[in-house]
């Protein structure tokens, strides 16, 4: 019996497993930063392509093409065509989609909770590797 997501496992995972390398693909899509701001924008209601682009700050509209075709690959959303001229695309969460928002909330929360957490790990990281490196090695660093 396969233990769920939400437990902790003890027993060995052979990475290179089918299961593995889809969960792997998985987690690739819905990690990437715009898929994740555009399921967030798109929790709420349907969205046209330029509101997207403009409710999204520095994403190309190359990468927000590519990320809803892969989203949409995916199942998380459903892009709509309405036959009037202009066409009217809009984009939408599927129920799938919408299952995936509690998660994203929740890691967003995390992050935001210990965002003070991480950047003081991380000056006492970059500390200790200003220290530990030679005098000419910080020279070139510089």
């Amino acid at each position: 019996m396969k233990p769920s997501y939400t437990e902790v496992t003890t027993e060995k995972h052979d990475l290179l497993h089918t299961d593995c390398q889809q969960i792997g693909q998985v987690l690739a899509r819905v990690g990437e930063k715009w898929s994740i701001l555009i399921i967030m924008l798109l929790a709420k209601e349907p969205h046209r392509f330029t509101e997207i682009k403009r409710a999204i700050n520095g994403i190309s509209q190359r990468m927000l093409t590519v990320c809803l075709r892969g989203l949409e690959r995916d199942g998380l959303i459903k892009r709509t065509v309405f036959a009037v001229m202009p066409p009217h695309v809009e984009y939408e969460l599927t129920p799938l989609g919408h299952s995936l928002t509690t998660p994203v909330i929740a890691l967003g929360t995390w992050a935001s909770e210990h965002i003070g957490d991480i950047q003081a790990a991380r000056t006492v990281y970059d500390d200790q590797e200003k220290s530990d490196k030679t005098p000419w090695q910080r020279a070139e660093n510089k």
